[in-house]
Order: C-alpha cells, then structure tokens, then sequence
C-alpha cells in the first residue's frame, strides 16, 4: 500500500445549502464510489474526511447532524475517518501521521469544493513530499460570487450577476493552478478503467 484515496467533505452539509442546486457536479457520490472501489480492489487506503465547525450553528455545526457523508458513501471498517476545521485535511488532523505510518507516498485527491479544500489539501500534500493525483471530475463546487457583492442575494441573482465565477472558470482555473506544479490532474475513467 503506497498510495491513499482522500476522500474530502461528501458530506451532506453542502446539500443542505441553497446553492447545492447550481453544483457542478450533482452525480460526485457515484463518482467518488467509482475511485473508492477502484482503491479498495488495488489495496489502498481510503481516508474519509468530514468538516466540521463546532458552535456555530450552521450545516458544518455537528450537533445539527449534517456532517455526515451523503447517502451511497459508506467507509469500511478500518478506513479513518476524520474530522476538520481548517479548509485543507492536514493541518487539524492526524492526516499526515496516518499516512506516515502506513507508509504512503502518493495521494489522490477528490470530494468537495474543487477549489477550496480539495485544491488546498493537494497543495499542501505537494508541499508535504507526497505524489498528488487530482480527480477533478471526481470534485464538485458552486458558482462563487465576487467579493463585493451584496450579501443575502437568492440563488438567481447570484447566477445572474456576471461578476460570479461560473463552476466552469473554477474548475478550469484549479486544472491551470495545480497541473505541473502541485498535482497530476486525472479522470475518474483513467484511474479505474471503467
């Protein structure tokens, strides 16, 4: 076992959101299935990492219960699942000392949100010394809007506003930012045949 799936916040606190309607990738349950099996046949570790944000009330809080991987996700015994409170899966865990003992020198990163901690947690693991595959059409995000834009707006305006990032300018902008710096970008279909 040289190599991890880090699987990264599937969790069902996004779908709780208003945005979840505009994600950019609604079927990522299936694909992250897809690289979990894949890993599992080959032997290698799969490590579920949730977020968490303790005391604040919203869907990240874990006392409203929505800090759990969606539906359809489901670890085995002995796969670790951790918990976070920074945007990467290294810095408020035990991530790299997992990995350390088991002796795994390559990651593959996929989960939610592609440029947020999913991005994040591939630069820092490129930082760390380790191999970094990305799956980015096994991420999903949501359209961000500028920063100056007024808060509480609905869904509509937000994707009406041309100052919003469409998920398509994210996706690309993580592809440019990470290939051949960071990570080797990759297909959920090239890294399990199917």
């Amino acid at each position: 076992m040289n190599s991890a799936l880090v699987v990264i916040d599937v969790q069902e606190s996004f779908r709780q959101r208003p945005n979840w309607a505009a994600v950019s990738n609604p079927g990522i349950v299936g694909k992250v299935d897809r690289l979990v099996a894949a890993a599992r046949a080959k032997g290698d570790l799969v490590v579920w990492v949730l977020h968490h944000e303790p005391g604040t009330g919203n869907v990240f809080d874990p006392a409203l219960g929505f800090t759990r991987l969606i539906d359809g996700l489901t670890p085995l015994k002995g796969e670790p699942v951790i918990t976070k409170t920074s945007h990467n899966a290294f810095t408020t865990t035990n991530l790299q000392q997992l990995l350390t003992e088991r002796g795994i020198r390559d990651v593959v990163v996929s989960g939610i949100r592609t440029e947020q901690c999913c991005e994040t947690t591939a630069r820092v693991a490129s930082d760390l010394g380790y191999g970094v595959t990305f799956v980015t059409d096994a991420t999903a995000t949501h359209p961000i809007e500028h920063w100056d834009a007024p808060a509480g707006r609905s869904l509509d305006e937000i994707l009406a506003d041309p100052r919003t990032l469409t998920t398509d300018a994210i996706v690309a902008r993580t592809e440019y930012a990470l290939a051949g710096r960071f990570a080797r970008i990759a297909t959920v279909e090239e890294l399990t045949g199917s």
